[in-house]
């Protein structure tokens, strides 16, 4: 675990203004990976994403007229917003938050470019340098290394760990309020679960539930649910 960056809120709130323009003119060269998707500005529309104007503060799942996916809705309905701390993991891999989510991009993995990408997006929000979004006591995970996504789960352990699980989601795979996990790629639930561990998703029983598991039962857990019918 390393702090979650402080750099965007020091180049924004506390270095003279040359300097945070700095950041946002670099935030604009970042948005060009974005902008196939996402526009900004004063005549920015909704197209194959919403539009990102006043992103900061918003709900997720927000803006009138988008059709989005079922995962972000559900994530929208648990309370998620908007801020540096929600949109740092998500631009790094949209599947640490959202699970289902349409957005399918591999994100940006240098943290200094999502600082720049995010000062720079932050400047079509109200008053982008009023406030101080980021607690910098934040913990944030980086990527998950290639050694834990390597694991190979046994589907029998996992079946013998699953009975907390079922409680709430259906091994049928039906979906009652409570999102299926019948199914789900291996990678996915992996990324789902290592995000709850590591508070990067904002659900005190998973948070809780997740920080019990050990890399291997996770694997465990994720190899037996991807096989169910």
């Amino acid at each position: 675990m390393k702090i979650l960056s402080a750099a965007l809120v020091i180049c924004l709130f506390a270095l003279p203004a040359a300097r945070a323009d700095d950041a946002v003119d670099r935030g604009a060269l970042v948005f060009r990976k974005c902008q196939s998707c996402h526009k900004v500005g004063p005549d920015a529309r909704n197209g194959v994403g919403p539009h990102l104007n006043g992103l900061f503060g918003r709900r997720a799942a927000s803006v009138e007229g988008f059709p989005y996916s079922d995962g972000l809705r559900r994530a929208a309905a648990g309370g998620l917003e908007w801020h540096f701390e929600t949109l740092h993991p998500y631009i790094e891999n949209p599947k640490k938050l959202v699970s289902d989510t349409r957005m399918n991009f591999a994100g940006i993995m240098d943290e200094t470019d999502r600082d720049d990408l995010l000062a720079y997006l932050r400047t079509f929000s109200d008053n982008p340098r009023d406030i101080v979004e980021a607690d910098p006591t934040t913990q944030h995970d980086p990527k998950l290394s290639d050694e834990i996504l390597g694991i190979v789960g046994d589907p029998a352990y996992g079946e013998y760990l699953s009975g907390e699980c079922a409680t709430c989601h259906q091994a049928d795979g039906s979906d009652q309020g409570i999102p299926s996990i019948t199914g789900w790629p291996e990678e996915d639930f992996v990324i789902a679960l290592h995000a709850y561990k590591n508070k990067e998703r904002a659900h005190p029983v998973m948070q809780m539930m997740a920080g019990r598991l050990s890399n291997e039962e996770i694997a465990a857990l994720a190899a037996y649910f991807r096989q169910l019918n």
